[in-house]
């Protein structure tokens, strides 16, 4: 069976990564966005029976994701089965019906890549793993907190307390933990689902003499980040360092990290300036079953 490795626009490094590590052959994408911003994508490659589709659906999330369906679509018409490889899946977070009347945007998203022949999905550290169940197809979410953990377990910390934002994230963090041993705790969370206002209540720890990395996986505007970095800094501790897996960084979210937080370290599913961690080895982990 040959298999060949489609790159995306939105993800060329994560598809060469993976074309380097699996050996196999890269067909690039052309990708031409007119004035309207209508999205048009050229395959530069015969294909084989099976393309992996690399694309990660990052801001513009709506046109990466257009993007990615139009390249599906194009390899299912050429009769390839199609395995698409989103490392951030955008509208994950949008995975229950919060308020009365709201979409509930994956399962929109599902049924459109179900449309348009996808057979098998994976992405990197669903924001929950709720949002797999809505894929008419094998999905799958794969875990960048080993990677993350190695890339801190370089650094020069001082006895570190391994935190998540909420409890929702809590095994993020645990399992963060473990691999740098060390240990976790969780702070408490509210968020108002109408206005978006988030509280926090600042942790029953002494960090004093301490470090402390805040684990999540996505930082879009760093509102939570920032005032949880601030609650544990009023708990005494010394440095304050985020580990992430999707850095959105929405308007100025970087300076603003930059000020309050030591250090921010993130993965290549979404290019910035700190996506230091590249995600290829754990992806072609996955992927090494089809080759």
């Amino acid at each position: 069976m040959a298999c060949k490795v489609l790159a995306g626009p939105a993800s060329r490094e994560i598809a060469e990564g993976l074309s380097r590590i699996l050996g196999l052959e890269l067909v690039d994408v052309e990708l031409r966005v007119f004035p309207d911003g209508e999205s048009k994508v050229r395959l530069l490659g015969d294909l084989g029976d099976v393309s992996i589709v690399v694309q990660s659906t990052y801001p513009p999330v709506d046109s990466h994701l257009f993007q990615a369906l139009l390249i599906a679509h194009k390899a299912k018409s050429l009769g390839s089965r199609v395995v698409m490889v989103m490392p951030y899946l955008g509208y994950a977070r949008q995975d229950k019906e919060f308020l009365k009347g709201e979409a509930v945007s994956i399962a929109t998203v599902a049924r459109l890549l179900k449309c348009v022949g996808v057979e098998r999905l994976l992405t990197v550290d669903i924001h929950s793993v709720h949002g797999l169940g809505y894929m008419p197809f094998q999905a799958y979410s794969v875990s960048a907190i080993p990677l993350l953990a190695e890339r801190f377990k370089g650094m020069e910390l001082s006895d570190p307390l391994v935190v998540s934002p909420d409890l929702g994230g809590r095994n993020r963090a645990e399992a963060f933990a473990k691999l740098i041993k060390s240990e976790s705790v969780y702070l408490r969370k509210f968020r108002d689902r109408e206005t978006g206002e988030i509280r926090m209540e600042r942790p029953e720890v002494d960090l004093k003499g301490r470090d402390a990395i805040l684990v999540d996986d996505i930082v879009s505007t760093g509102g939570s980040l920032i005032k949880a970095a601030e609650l544990l800094k009023e708990a005494g501790a010394d440095r304050v360092y985020s580990a992430c897996t999707h850095a959105l960084l929405v308007g100025d979210a970087l300076e603003r990290i930059k000020e309050a937080l030591d250090g921010l370290v993130a993965t290549n599913t979404v290019p910035s300036p700190v996506s230091e961690v590249d995600v290829s080895p754990v992806l072609a982990g996955h992927l090494k079953t089809l080759v």
